[in-house]
């Protein structure tokens, strides 16, 4: 047997020495030359060494163990280099920037050195109470697998051809070093039958090293540059746990061994069929099974969704939408692709901090076209910023106490997921979806992307409503503009009118009706010189607020109205009531809605004003029985400035103005309409002290 092996050993030396002498020759054309050199020059000296000391009985074979450990250093030093090449276009980038690298390669020299100086090893010896020499070689060749491995695994198909023979080889190298030291920790004796089979072994490995290091120097001048995927750490994970059982397997083998006497070989048969069943239990357990599954899926196996390709994608298609219909309808279908669902709804806050039905998609019959900012699911989802999964919440109600999902499962069985979106770690948004057609589990990734999406979607949704803020004020910019050319027109006219006045005297034929006309005209030129001065100041919000009766308001948009039909009705339950504002201005809002009433409104139809007063408050009801709003049209629409029905009779600011101009007093305006049946404006203003 020792003749094998040195046969062996002198064909593993020879072969590893020529591969040197051909690797000395290509030093100047090979970028890791260096490297590869300083790795064959110490297999050399390790192969060499070893049939030495096969030839002298006063060696043992564990005196080759050094320099074995520093071979295998050199081997990590190489594949260290070459992972380093192909991820970041560096040789030695994983040598300087990351800790673990330097930290293994000093553990090893100092297990070299203590292998190297019996004196040392025997004094760790006596502290760890077993002889750490095997358990060591054990560990070097799990670190080499797994470095194999991510070379393999990390290159692209086109750079396997140059380093697939120095993996293949490398990988030959390891295992069998694995099985070597594993079988004689089992049974704490060196096989030698495994040792002289080795030599050869190498001899053989040494061919694949050739035909690799030959193609090395010239695959490794590409600049492409990789990452470590998540499959790959999955697989070394895979690989690095077996190893580990193995290990652990083959320790307690040698306990049971030397403590086990007489017992010693039917306790090793009885270890080894009970380890077996236990790995078996492990890939039998459905359970064991699925929370691997779910654990490895997460943190180590690739993804089955590619975020940055899905990021991209809705990054060109938001880009294209020019509108928050089109935005509300995209968050809709996107949300319900990614998870197969039939259809779904998306509710936005609005300027009052409600939640509006913005756009849906075979929603189906929902009435919840408002949602209040107060309801349990808005401070639910809020404070828990969960993904609700409709199935979850049926099998574990629990889970989500106090959430208000009882109302929306008793009113629509059909709702399966609800999305919230956030911008800044505030809700946005938040969208319903549907049952799916074909039923499908939600698992951790479909939550992550839905997740991940819903941010990027309020990010657009939140920017797409600052944009149109924006382009709001470029209208009022414009607006300004136009009273700027209004001011200039009104001029003429104040001087044309001013004109008739000092000329009136001349020309009066019936003193009666050309007195009349010129008191008219003063009062238009009075009137139209207020409306210049306010708009010279660039000021149209007057104020000269008072103390106002606001029936006699009231009795003046009657009459200013009067001419409309239908006919306006009024009625009051006090003679007085009094508020602080600008009495011009109340007449002009009050009979804006009245108008608006009244066109929406048939003739044979009914608009009446209602008055009451409420401890502090007047509440003031404009009413009708027309063609009424939609809660979608009220949301959306109806206070927005320069957004009319009118067609080109309007300019779409007077519901705009009446708003802005109720809330700078203190109050509030409320809409209930319905379709074909009418319209009621609710305005709430302070009574005066």
């Amino acid at each position: 047997m020792e003749t094998f092996a040195i046969y062996g050993y002198t064909v593993s030396t020879c072969a590893y020495l020529i591969l040197l002498c051909f690797s000395l020759i290509q030093i100047n054309k090979n970028p890791l030359a260096v490297p590869i050199v300083v790795t064959l020059l110490l297999s050399v000296i390790w192969s060499g060494y070893t049939v030495f000391v096969l030839q002298n009985e006063v060696f043992y074979i564990q005196d080759t163990f050094p320099l074995e450990s520093l071979r295998n250093l050199a081997w990590f030093f190489l594949l260290r280099v070459l992972i380093s090449k192909q991820q970041f276009n560096s040789q030695y980038y994983l040598l300087h920037n990351t800790w673990r690298t330097p930290v293994v390669f000093f553990v090893i020299i100092i297990i070299a050195l203590l292998e190297g100086v019996s004196q040392l090893r025997y004094q760790v010896q006596e502290i760890i109470g077993f002889d750490f020499r095997l358990f060591a070689h054990i560990g070097f060749a799990l670190i080499g697998l797994m470095m194999v491995e991510q070379l393999y695994r990390n290159a692209m198909p086109d750079q396997r051809w140059g380093n697939k023979f120095i993996c293949l080889g490398l990988a030959s190298l390891f295992v069998f070093d694995f099985i070597l030291y594993s079988k004689s920790l089992l049974f704490s004796v060196l096989d030698m039958s495994l040792w002289g089979a080795r030599g050869f072994i190498q001899a053989f490995i040494v061919l694949l090293l050739a035909i690799s290091l030959s193609r090395l120097g010239k695959e490794v001048k590409g600049n492409v540059v990789l990452k470590v995927s998540n499959q790959v750490i999955f697989h070394t994970t895979v690989l690095l746990g077996a190893g580990v059982y193995l290990l652990l397997m083959s320790l307690a083998g040698y306990y049971i061994k030397y403590y086990g006497g007489n017992w010693g070989a039917i306790a090793q048969i009885s270890f080894i069929f009970l380890a077996i069943i236990l790995l078996l239990v492990f890939f039998v357990s459905g359970k064991i099974r699925a929370l691997a599954k779910v654990y490895f899926s997460k943190h180590f196996h690739q993804q089955r969704h590619n975020y940055r390709d899905e990021w991209i994608k809705l990054s060109k298609k938001i880009a294209k939408l020019h509108s928050l219909d089109d935005l509300s309808r995209f968050i809709v279908s996107t949300m319900a692709k990614f998870v197969d669902s039939s259809g779904g709804g998306i509710w936005i806050k609005n300027d009052e901090g409600d939640f509006y039905l913005a756009a849906e998609q075979s929603l189906g019959d929902h009435n919840r076209q408002v949602i209040s900012n107060k309801d349990l699911l808005v401070s639910f989802l809020q404070s828990k910023q969960w993904v609700i999964d409709f199935v979850e919440f049926i099998n574990d109600p629990e889970i989500y106490e106090g959430s208000g999902l009882e109302q929306w499962y008793t009113e629509h069985n059909d709702i399966w997921l609800i999305v919230p979106l956030f911008q800044d770690n505030k809700l946005v948004a938040f969208v319903v979806l549907t049952k799916p057609r074909v039923y499908r589990q939600i698992d951790w990734e479909d939550h992550d992307l839905l997740k991940t999406v819903g941010m990027q979607l309020a990010n657009a949704l939140a920017l797409k409503q600052t944009s149109d803020n924006l382009s709001r004020a470029r209208q009022f910019e414009a607006y300004n503009q136009f009273s700027a050319f209004l001011v200039h027109d009104l001029k003429n006219l104040v001087a044309q009118v001013s004109l008739i006045v000092k000329n009136s005297e001349k020309h009066k034929r019936n003193p009666e009706f050309i007195d009349d006309s010129i008191d008219t005209l003063v009062h238009v030129v009075a009137k139209i010189e207020k409306i210049l001065g306010q708009l010279k100041k660039g000021n149209i919000h007057s104020n000269n607020q008072q103390k106002i009766n606001l029936i006699d308001v009231l009795e003046q948009v009657v009459v200013q109205q009067s001419a409309n039909r239908p006919v306006l009705n009024f009625k009051v339950e006090d003679e007085d009531c009094w508020i602080l504002a600008e009495k011009e201005k109340m007449v002009a809002i009050l009979g804006h809605l009245v108008q608006n009433a009244q066109e929406a409104t048939d003739d044979n139809g009914f608009v009446e004003i209602k008055l009451l007063k409420q401890q502090n408050e007047v509440i003031l009801k404009v009413m009708d029985n027309g063609c009424g709003m939609d809660e979608n049209f009220i949301q959306q629409r109806l206070f927005k400035p320069f957004d009319t029905t009118k067609g080109n009779a309007g300019m779409g600011i007077g519901v705009y103005e009446t708003r802005e101009y109720i809330l700078r007093q203190g109050g509030s305006i409320m809409v209930e309409s319905e379709l074909k049946k009418g319209t009621t404006f609710i305005l709430t203003l302070p009574q005066a002290s």
